[in-house]
């Protein structure tokens, strides 16, 4: 008899995959989920989740034969560890599976907004290019200026590795001081922003973490300082960089998250000074496939009542 298996969210090709071997239960097909938790819940043996949807104890409750939690993403946000921790219930993640793209993506969206890439693009599109005007002041560029990484996990990793490249020396602020790299630790995020030129959010949503890019830190990291953010929206006090942005306390914004996704403010959208990217960091074939592949074994693991892989808890 197949493992029966919840999909707590749309992913064809995952499912696709999965099909072969189990009972899948998409939620988004299920029309009443409090009967489905009455009638089903008892036979679910792993649920698959993205790491910022809630799953809550009314779920688990219902779920007596639940061996694990697989995440097919990095982050685990939505998830009370807490509760999974008191209840026994190991929970993994496929953090390190998409460091590469998403350090990427993060030099992406900062190299665009210290070339301000996406305005002079529109302003040569436009015809507008002539000898006396190529769109655009002269700005600083990042060769060699001091980059601030909040969060040194694989992918912090990942982008202190790409700024070598640009010749910019790192400075970072994590739970923990690393004793494994030789970057410039910061005790705070405020020391941090002080002490670099421009500012690359890694790190999880947490309690400690939400809201912490305060306009006090904004300010701090200064009118030529760039704010990239390909963690989640929540870390950030997104009002506050709204008005620091109006005001020129900071150069600009590199966003690929956001406070409430997929809504973004409209003063935010009305920013030159700001590049925007729909949480498409880790969005590759190849994260795809790695994290497809990992999540299908660690529900192979927890099924057989193996070790798990990139377990958190």
């Amino acid at each position: 008899m197949k493992p029966h298996i919840l999909l707590n969210f749309d992913l064809p090709p995952l499912e696709a995959a999965l099909q072969a071997k189990y009972v899948i239960h998409r939620r988004s097909a299920i029309a009443n989920f409090e009967t489905f938790l009455t009638e089903c819940g008892p036979q679910i043996s792993v649920v698959v989740s993205f790491g910022a949807l809630p799953i809550g104890a009314e779920i688990l409750d219902a779920m007596p034969k639940l061996k694990a939690i697989v995440l097919f993403s990095a982050g685990y946000d939505g998830l009370d560890l807490d509760l999974c921790k008191k209840r026994g219930l190991p929970v993994t993640t496929c953090s390190g599976a998409n460091a590469g793209d998403v350090a990427d993506m993060a030099f992406g969206l900062l190299l665009a907004v210290a070339r301000n890439i996406p305005l002079v693009d529109r302003f040569v599109r436009a015809g507008h290019w002539t000898k006396e005007n190529r769109g655009g002041g002269l700005r600083d560029g990042l060769y060699g200026s001091k980059l601030g990484i909040l969060g040194l996990g694989a992918i912090g990793m990942q982008i202190a590795r790409r700024a070598s490249g640009f010749d910019m020396p790192v400075s970072y602020h994590n739970r923990k001081q690393r004793p494994d790299v030789d970057y410039s630790y910061e005790p705070d995020v405020m020391a941090l922003a002080r002490s670099v030129d421009h500012l690359i959010i890694a790190c999880p949503l947490t309690d400690e973490t939400r809201n912490c890019i305060t306009r006090d830190v904004l300010r701090a990291l200064g009118p030529k300082g760039i704010l990239v953010n390909i963690a989640r929206g929540g870390v950030v006090d997104e009002p506050a960089l709204i008005e620091s942005l109006k005001a020129g306390e900071i150069l600009g914004a590199g966003l690929d998250v956001f406070a409430d996704e997929p809504h973004v403010p409209a003063e935010l959208r009305a920013l030159d000074n700001v590049v925007m990217m729909a949480h498409h960091a880790g969005f590759t074939r190849r994260v795809f496939r790695d994290m497809g592949a990992l999540v299908e074994e660690n529900i192979a693991r927890a099924i057989a009542g193996q070790e798990l892989l990139n377990r958190v808890i």
